[in-house]
């Protein structure tokens, strides 16, 4: 290399770490560094199931013997619902999300994902609704109805107490952090790979992290109107599972693991991402089946949606129901087979390098496939009708998600480490760790396949001697102490000081994150490569030292500005360099203010719920108004390798634009999960609306439903004069948008009000309200943004060739005028036909 293009490259490398710098003291809480802000996550989602690990070994410790009274019922209850509900909640989704954050951006060769804060703000997130659920049980206050709260128990306030409010709440905040990060994931993966990566030339890892994104846009929506249905019954008394005033249970039930079997999937597919990057690399050849893999991943992310009522053959379906389910439950076995089938293939192909990865691999083989087989036994309705709610189901969960997901996730531990930190993990602390966690786990779950085929129940805090359960809940008990040595071996080897260093790319693979050198430098890669391989590092020749000269893409920062490369979601051909904002305080306000108005909410403390959700909103506005969409001070900027792209764009080749498109995806499948509901009432009652019971004023709601659409239909005269730059014309349309909207809603909300429809009387009411409001509510968000347009307008923010934030919006309006004409067609016109 010459002494200018050793000059060259310091110029740039200064530049970079200026702009990407971590900050210090105490504005680090302010980072939003995808490599930060990863580790965090990654951290606490640990550190919660460590949490959940000791609930689990003080629950273990109760059964060892018969007629224990180390803990109390109550207090074992509190202790089996809070380590479900962490374990599924606070570990095993949001770790997916939290690796992903961490590996993602290296692995498509971005400086970071497209919305930064937007990841920072769903940490937040998640580290105050999980302090806010796991701290419940240091006040004798922690849910205690299971981790799946089945009503009328839970939704009794008298048998629960607060416990439900804070596993409700709680969750319903987790999952915006949830959503967050989806949205945030799949927009990187269409829209931030580098030149060349065209779709069917990505990681397979990146297939996985947006096949899993896109099942949370699908899978956590019902969940979330099933908590509305809930925490509404609970706050109000709306009777949505009071089968005395018309409503059914059941479907809590439907809406809980509509969302919850796919959540196995969720939980399961992105550890097999893991195992697709590991497998490859230690059989040192690319893996067989490139095409089959995915096929198949997409196969178990869409059936993983039509197996929900196996959890349910015992509640009295029909026969044609049951048979449906069991059929599709065995079906998921296909697929999940086919990805299991490739990885063998391709060690047997390869030439198989033997470590601490590999081994956890496949020991996570293993135990998956164990756990597969008992799952096709509880597929089928006569098996099923004899272990249903024993300890054999809790042997064949804990089989399938630790296998399926803790074994991989570990594999992934020790194969990124050095991606991390630079540093080696103990090879011999590995295999300890392994053999102890693999033994421990098997001698503790596999009696209990046993304990439940004799009979006993879950659930249960103790059990009376002599019924042939004593000694294996005696070694089950053994079991989860050994497999906790092991876990405690491995947080000890990651913690402890004086690890080896680690050489650049030391496992040899293939993939693009291993290009990253120093993990203390905080710009992601160097240079950003045109891809020609699907294991560009092994294919590639010279490329590591290419992309460290900075010889491609974006090489360094002249501008000072943090960038990163938007390509197209298809071909991958280079669109934009997008500006990122930097770090911010503002996602960690919104976070915690918003977060503010779910807690006092959960307490009844209704003044202070308005008032910081108000302010929370207030924070989000002032994050999008200073830190999105920003007028660059140029149309075009040299994007190195003699390319020229533009600063900015807007409409479907924007990120923001994706962002909002697959938001209001998820929020659509709540809005339907409610109308869901609706049908679900209609099937179960002899008539419904019931006869006699008052109907909504259906002028007022056809009058209000209609000047919804008007509004959006200004909405698209604004975006059209927008075009022609008629400044004037555009806001006169957002102002007249805004106030048919505001008066749509406010007829919606008055039809059933002025027909005297009371909620807590009947189902039908309560459920007609429950539609209304949301309708309103998405009707009132569009003011919102109607009214942040209008400001951008005035404050020039907002012109013909630079229209990001109008155009989202009409897409949103998009959405909002559906939800309006659906609650019309169902609430004032699906009767008449009735």
């Amino acid at each position: 290399m010459s002494e200018d293009d050793t000059e060259r490259r310091r110029r740039q490398e200064a530049e970079l770490r200026r702009v990407w710098e971590i900050p210090r003291g105490w504005r680090y809480l302010s980072n939003c560094n995808n490599q930060v802000v990863g580790l965090w996550y990654t951290g606490t989602a640990f550190v919660f199931f460590l949490f959940a690990g000791v609930l689990a070994l003080i629950m273990r410790t109760q059964l060892a013997v018969p007629d224990n009274d180390l803990v109390s019922a109550g207090t074992y209850n509190q202790l089996y619902t809070l380590h479900g509900t962490m374990m599924m909640f606070l570990f095993a989704v949001p770790i997916f999300e939290a690796v992903a954050i961490l590996i993602l951006p290296q692995m498509l060769a971005a400086r970071d994902l497209p919305f930064p804060r937007l990841s920072a703000f769903g940490f937040w997130c998640f580290l105050i609704g999980g302090v806010f659920v796991g701290g419940s049980i240091f006040f004798d206050a922690a849910p205690d109805s299971g981790w799946f709260m089945y009503p009328p128990l839970a939704t009794d306030t008298t048998q629960t107490g607060i416990g439900a409010d804070i596993w409700l709440l709680g969750l319903s905040f987790i999952e915006v952090a949830s959503i967050a990060a989806a949205v945030e994931l799949i927009v990187g993966v269409l829209k931030c790979r580098p030149p060349g990566m065209r779709i069917h030339m990505m990681p397979l890892y990146c297939w996985y992290v947006l096949i899993v994104g896109g099942m949370i846009l699908f899978a956590f929506p019902p969940l979330i109107a099933g908590d509305i249905l809930f925490e509404m019954q609970r706050l109000f008394d709306w009777p949505f599972f009071d089968a005395a005033r018309g409503g059914d249970p059941v479907l809590w039930q439907h809406l809980f693991w509509i969302f919850g079997h796919p959540e196995v999937y969720i939980i399961f597919l992105p550890s097999i991402a893991l195992l697709a990057m590991i497998v490859p690399t230690f059989a040192q050849r690319p893996i067989l089946g490139y095409g089959w893999i995915v096929l198949a991943a997409v196969g178990t992310g869409f059936l993983s949606f039509g197996l929900w009522a196996h959890h349910m053959f015992t509640i009295g379906l029909p026969s044609l129901s049951i048979g449906f389910f069991s059929a599709a439950s065995e079906a998921v076995a296909i697929p999940t087979g086919v990805q299991i089938f490739v990885f063998v293939a391709t060690l047997l192909a390869g030439r198989v390098i033997f470590s601490i990865p590999m081994l956890f691999a496949t020991g996570a083989l293993a135990i998956f496939v164990f756990g597969g087989l008992t799952g096709v036994m509880v597929a089928l309705a006569p098996f099923d009708w004899q272990a249903h709610d024993s300890y054999f189901v809790v042997a064949h969960l804990h089989y399938t998600l630790i296998g399926g997901m803790f074994f991989p996730l570990i594999a992934g531990v020790y194969y990124f480490h050095p991606f991390v930190t630079g540093k080696m993990l103990s090879a011999r602390l590995g295999r300890w760790s392994f053999w102890l966690m693999f033994a421990g786990f098997n001698i503790a779950f596999l009696p209990m396949h046993i304990t439940g085929l004799r009979g006993m129940p879950r659930r249960v805090f103790t059990y009376p001697a002599d019924h042939g359960w004593d000694e294996l809940n005696l070694v089950s008990t053994f079991g989860a102490f050994t497999m906790a040595a092991g876990v405690v071996v491995l947080v000890w080897d990651v913690l402890r000081p004086g690890k080896e260093r680690a050489p650049r790319n030391p496992w040899n693979a293939g993939t693009l994150e291993w290009v990253a050198g120093d993990p203390s430098e905080p710009w992601g890669i160097r240079s950003v490569p045109p891809v020609t391989s699907r294991y560009p590092l092994w294919d590639q020749k010279n490329l590591m030292a290419d992309i460290d000269a900075g010889r491609f893409f974006l090489p360094g920062a002249p501008e000072g500005k943090r960038e990163t490369l938007v390509t197209g979601v298809l071909d991958a051909e280079p669109q934009q360099v997008l500006r990122v904002p930097g770090n911010s305080f503002k996602p960690m306000v919104a976070a915690v203010l918003i977060g503010g108005s779910f807690i006092a909410t959960t307490f009844h403390w209704w003044v202070a719920a308005a008032l910081s959700g108000a302010l929370g909103i207030a924070a989000i506005m002032v994050w999008l108004w200073t830190g999105t969409a920003r007028i660059p001070e140029k149309p075009e900027t040299d994007a190195g390798m003699g390319v020229t792209l533009p600063l900015y764009a807007s409409g479907s080749a924007s990120v923001g634009w994706w962002a909002m498109f697959i938001t209001m995806v998820g929020d659509g499948t709540a809005f339907l999960s409610l109308i869901f509901a609706y049908f679900y009432y209609w099937t179960i009652h002899p008539a419904f609306p019931p006869a006699g019971d008052p109907a909504p004023d259906t002028a007022l709601m056809v009058t209000g439903g209609m000047a919804a659409l008007a509004s959006w239909g200004l909405m698209l005269l604004a975006r059209r004069a927008n075009g022609a730059d008629r400044p004037q014309q555009v806001r006169a349309t957002l102002a007249g948008a805004a106030v048919l909207a505001l008066a749509g809603g406010a007829l919606l909300v008055l039809s059933p009000w002025q027909a005297g429809l009371a909620p807590t009387t009947h189902v039908y009411p309560a459920t007609v309200w429950v539609i209304v409001i949301w309708t309103a509510v998405h009707l009132a968000v569009g003011v919102l943004m109607q009214g942040y347009c209008l400001a951008g307008s005035l404050a020039g923010r907002l012109t013909a060739t630079h229209d990001i934030d109008l155009r989202n919006v009409v897409l949103y309006w998009h959405f909002a005028a559906l939800t309006a004409a659906t609650t019309l067609a169902v609430l004032a016109l699906a009767p008449l036909a009735m």
